[in-house]
């Protein structure tokens, strides 16, 4: 139970905390009343659940409430048993509704049953979150207008927004539909500007001033001040209604699960932290308990409340406090200033901040990269609208096992050595001569790296991290595909393990991985040299040379490894058909780097390839690198370059060099080397003849 208090965030976690607090007012009104108790109890249920889920939860930013699916349900289910709204009856049987959903969230939480949020897909979750948003705008929709709240799904909503129209007031619309288009534009033009905050004050002097009520405008209902009274639900109900209600609270104990935890880790990828699953469900348990003391409907994680405090900046559990003390006080000094807010305009802030949920990043990404990703957003988004929460889930849970099965989730995997005199590098597990080199990890996955499988790819990763390790590379020869959620995390993962002075390098796997990442947004591992072709390349870029320093091996005991890889092209497997390109781009900041540091000795040579943020690259295509260099001599000079005769003389020492090492290759390598020279050179020689006679003379005076 620990707050994760933010001192650089805590204005404006206070801040955002007033703010939802005012936007729950209506809403937590509204909401009681489609479970048939009086509105005040939609106040009630914002004090002490919220506090405790504050306390308890491992998510910061996510805010629960009086919400629209637990609500509606509740409501069906008195109507079910005859039961008028805000009868005495009907405030007796709902907190017991209340506490038996408690009580099946505890059985959830000694199950685990959070775990299976992991298999949730992000497409998934997308469309779910996204379809939850716009059902409640449809269910607010026509409080824009003059009518009232209503229930249900997709075709249901419809109806009554058609129904509703007969209430039609112009005022009304002018003012929530004006109050949605102030502030989204606002959102557009000044995103940090807390325009919602201006519409409710705005809103209240016009309910002050206005004469809004005898112009047709609805305004809140006035409600009694004082904190809410405790006190144990009348649990004989169960004798009457026992089955009845075991069941309507099983169905929204699945909804709170489903929804408020997809929720809470749609925050958690979105804002980079991680939550506890399990502990998500206790903390609903125990808010579901005291808002069944209360008297009020079960309560359930708010995405729009939600969204409204990220959009103001809140990222921890003091938001949540802010939010109860703030309630409170209206409680106490407040309620009278309540029944001179207009309806509308707090409607109008309600439908912008689920506007903000609605994935429409996420479709379009899925739809222009991967369509079969698009899809299960797609089907996950209509699940919910057309069928409702409970059902939306099954077919997302549905789809994301499919997916599961399809791509395989647990592939096996390995961390690898060297074992002193043998090439390659090897398990540790199964190899006990194998050494592991000094702070580095090397970590083997063979298989398919996606949504469902990387958090465990993560957790070994950080696992086998330790004090003093410098490198982290992994082995991915056996990984032929990645997904969106891979990619993005991957970037995540390079990110953080540079700001621990940790490099980062994924290696050994096929060139289509890279089209991949580049698909999907992930191409500045790519530039920043963070993806090599081989083990040895990136141990290489990382600075450590053979013989590699092995743990339990003495540095003055040598021994022999060679690894002809090293010695691959690796631009043109890394880009694909633009490396010609990248290769001139990289020839010619390496000519600006020389320039700039005025070195041109054979260290300032190599200084200057380390420099162009590819980093050091094997032979092939140092070869090339410097070729292509040779003929941007005439530039240099150009630039202000002193002594340019010498800096061709130390090039072409240089390539003399990585020529004597690569003569060790195989003839078939040599025979590749030597067509690609001559391709390089046919081509300068066309292009640029008097670059090509000047370096000729140049190598002949080498010679």
């Amino acid at each position: 139970m620990k707050i994760q208090l933010r001192r650089d965030n805590l204005t404006k976690d206070i801040v955002a905390g007033i703010i939802v607090a005012l936007v729950s007012i209506p809403i937590s009104m509204g909401y009681a009343q489609v479970a048939g108790l009086p509105a005040v109890y939609g106040l009630y249920g914002s004090i002490f659940p919220i506090l405790l889920y504050g306390f308890l939860a491992s998510s910061p930013q996510v805010i629960i409430g009086v919400d629209a699916t637990p609500a509606a349900l509740v409501g069906g289910a008195l109507a079910g048993f005859g039961v008028m709204a805000g009868s005495v009856e009907a405030m007796e049987i709902v907190p017991v509704i209340t506490i038996v959903t408690a009580m099946w969230l505890l059985i959830f939480y000694f199950i685990k049953a959070g775990r299976i949020v992991n298999f949730i897909s992000k497409p998934v979750m997308g469309g779910f979150i996204s379809g939850i948003g716009v059902t409640i705008i449809l269910m607010q929709l026509p409080k824009l207008f003059g009518g009232s709240a209503g229930t249900g799904e997709l075709v249901a909503l419809v109806i009554h927004i058609c129904e509703q129209l007969e209430n039609f007031n112009g005022l009304t619309a002018l003012l929530g539909v004006g109050t949605v288009a102030i502030i989204l534009v606002s959102k557009k033009l000044a995103p940090k500007f807390p325009m919602s905050v201006v519409m409710l004050v705005v809103g209240a002097c016009l309910g002050i001033f206005g004469d809004l009520q005898n112009r047709g405008v609805a305004l809140l209902p006035t409600v009694e001040g004082g904190l809410p009274s405790l006190h144990i639900p009348k649990l004989s109900l169960l004798l009457t209604y026992g089955g009845d209600i075991v069941m309507i609270s099983l169905s929204i104990a699945l909804v709170i699960v489903a929804q408020t935890l997809l929720t809470a880790s749609n925050y958690a990828m979105k804002y980079n932290y991680k939550i506890n699953n399990n502990r998500e469900v206790f903390a609903y348990a125990v808010a579901n308990v005291a808002g069944g003391m209360v008297g009020c409907c079960p309560i359930n994680g708010s995405v729009s409340r939600t969204g409204i405090g990220a959009q103001y900046g809140g990222k921890s559990q003091v938001m949540s406090i802010t939010a109860t003390i703030t309630m409170v006080l209206v409680l106490l000094f407040g309620t009278k200033l309540l029944s001179y807010l207009p309806v509308p305009v707090l409607t109008g802030i309600v439908i912008c901040a689920l506007i903000g949920i609605i994935e429409t990043d996420v479709a379009k990404k899925t739809w222009k990269q991967d369509k079969r990703e698009f899809v299960i957003f797609s089907v996950a988004f209509l699940g919910v609208l057309l069928l409702g929460t409970v059902y939306g889930v099954i077919i997302g849970v549905m789809l994301s096992f499919v997916a599961v099965i399809v791509r395989a989730v647990v592939p096996p995997k390995s961390y690898l050595g060297v074992i002193p005199g043998h090439e390659d590098f090897y398990t540790l597990k199964r190899n006990k001569s194998a050494k592991p080199i000094r702070n580095t990890v090397i970590y083997r996955f063979s298989g398919n790296l996606f949504f469902a499988n990387w958090d465990a790819f993560q957790n070994d990763i950080e696992a086998a991290i330790e004090e003093g390790t410098k490198r982290v590379i992994v082995d991915a020869r056996g990984i032929g595909n990645i997904d969106m959620t891979a990619a993005e995390r991957l970037v995540i993962l390079h990110d953080n393990l540079k700001k621990q002075g940790i490099h980062f390098y994924i290696a050994e796997h096929v060139g289509s991985v890279n089209d991949q990442l580049r698909t999907y947004g992930a191409a500045r591992l790519i530039e920043e040299g963070a993806v090599r072709r081989t083990i040895t390349l990136a141990l290489r870029a990382a600075g450590v040379e053979r013989p590699y320093p092995l743990v339990g091996v003495k540095a003055d005991e040598p021994y022999e490894y060679i690894e002809a890889n090293e010695r691959l092209a690796e631009i043109e497997w890394a880009f694909g058909d633009s490396a010609e390109d990248k290769m001139e781009q990289m020839a010619t900041q390496m000519a600006d780097e020389l320039v700039h540091s005025k070195d041109h000795s054979m260290k300032g040579i190599l200084k200057a390839e380390e420099h162009v943020p590819w980093g050091r690259m094997g032979l092939f295509d140092e070869d090339e690198l410097l070729e292509r260099l040779e003929f941007h001599l005439t530039e240099l000079e150009a630039q202000g370059a002193d002594d340019v005769e010498e800096l061709e003389q130390r090039i072409e020492q240089r390539r003399q060099v990585i020529e004597a090492k690569i003569n060790n290759l195989s003839p078939e390598a040599l025979e590749i080397l030597k067509r690609h020279r001559q391709e390089i050179e046919e081509h300068l020689k066309e292009q640029h003849p008097e670059y090509y006679q000047r370096m000729q003379e140049i190598r002949k005076k080498m010679e």
